[in-house]
C-alpha cells in the first residue's frame, strides 16, 4: 500500500558499517579511488537518538564519493562491542554495492595481487538477462562487505 502523506523524493546515500575507519578509508579511496568527500566524529546527542544503541560513545564517519556521483556514508562505531555482519550474499539483510569498472579482467588480477579478497574465484561472463554481454566478480572489503565490480557490455544487447 502506497503511503497517503509522505513519499520518497530521491536518494541522499548509502551505508557500510566497518571496523576501522582508518582501514576502510585506505582500501576505498587509496585503493579504489574513491574521492574522500568529509570526515567527522559524530557525539551529539541526536546520533545517539537514531542509533538507539546504549554505551555507544561516538561515530567515526567519512563520505567518499564513488566516480560517478554516488556518495558511501562510512562509520566506525566506538565505545561498544561490535560484530561482523558478514554474511553470505544470499542471507537476508545481507546488501552489496555494485561498481560499473573498466577493464575487469586486468583489475581482477591487479587487486588479487594486492591481496584483496573475493567471494568468486573468477570473473563471470554473463550469458543472460539484462546485463548479458557484460563481466562481474564478487569482492569483499576489508570488513566482508561485499562489493560487485561489473564491466557492462560494449554492445547494446
Amino acid at each position: 500500500m502506497k503511503m497517503s502523506k509522505g513519499k520518497v523524493v530521491g536518494f541522499i546515500h548509502s551505508g557500510i558499517t566497518v571496523k576501522s575507519l582508518e582501514n576502510a578509508l585506505d582500501f576505498y579511496v587509496n585503493i579504489l579511488g574513491f574521492e574522500l568527500l568529509s570526515t567527522q566524529v559524530a557525539k551529539s546527542d541526536y546520533i545517539f537518538d537514531i542509533v538507539e544503541i546504549p554505551g555507544l560513545q561516538e561515530i567515526k564517519i567519512a563520505f567518499v564519493q564513488i566516480p560517478g556521483g554516488h556518495v558511501i556514508e562510512i562509520l566506525e562505531y566506538v565505545g561498544i562491542d561490535t560484530y561482523s555482519g558478514s554474511a553470505r550474499s544470499c542471507d537476508y539483510g545481507t546488501g552489496h554495492i555494485c561498481l560499473r569498472v573498466e577493464n575487469l579482467d586486468a583489475m581482477f588480477e591487479e587487486l588479487t595481487a594486492k591481496g584483496i579478497k573475493f567471494k568468486s574465484k573468477k570473473v563471470a561472463n554473463i550469458t543472460a538477462g539484462a546485463n548479458k554481454g557484460s563481466k562481474a566478480v564478487y569482492m569483499l572489503d576489508p570488513d566482508g562487505y561485499i562489493i560487485e565490480l561489473m564491466e557492462k557490455s560494449k554492445t547494446k544487447i
